[in-house]
């Protein structure tokens, strides 16, 4: 796994601790989340983690584009609370800047590729 790849897990395994968090240990909120608060943000925060991890261990950049598109509205939301949870905005850009990287990594293999063969 090249380095964007590393890069798009990490991103995915913060973007789950922050939603353990943000759900279960919130220190803003003592209640315990509702099964409709638990439904939404894990699927526009979760579920888009997931999402990035299959992206990158099939090597499709659109899967990676898909979650951050998928997780912005939320983490754009989320942003503008005076919390940690704007570090959910970070993990988002994160998928966007791993479907970069990845493009960049995949140009630089094929140049290379073709310049041993002139």
């Amino acid at each position: 796994m090249k380095y964007w790849g590393y890069f798009s897990v990490l991103s995915s395994l913060g973007t789950i601790v922050l939603w353990l968090i943000l759900n279960f240990n919130n220190p803003y909120n003592s209640a315990s989340p509702s099964n409709d608060v638990l439904i939404r943000t894990g699927a526009f925060l979760l579920t888009p983690a997931f999402v990035a991890v299959i992206g990158t261990f099939v090597k499709k950049r659109f899967i990676l584009l898909i979650a951050f598109f998928w997780s912005l509205p939320l983490s754009l939301y989320l942003a503008m609370t005076p919390s940690i949870f704007k570090l959910f905005l970070v993990t988002s850009f994160c998928y966007l800047l791993a479907g970069i990287l990845m493009r960049k990594s995949h140009e630089t293999l094929t140049t290379s590729d073709n310049s041993r063969l002139h």
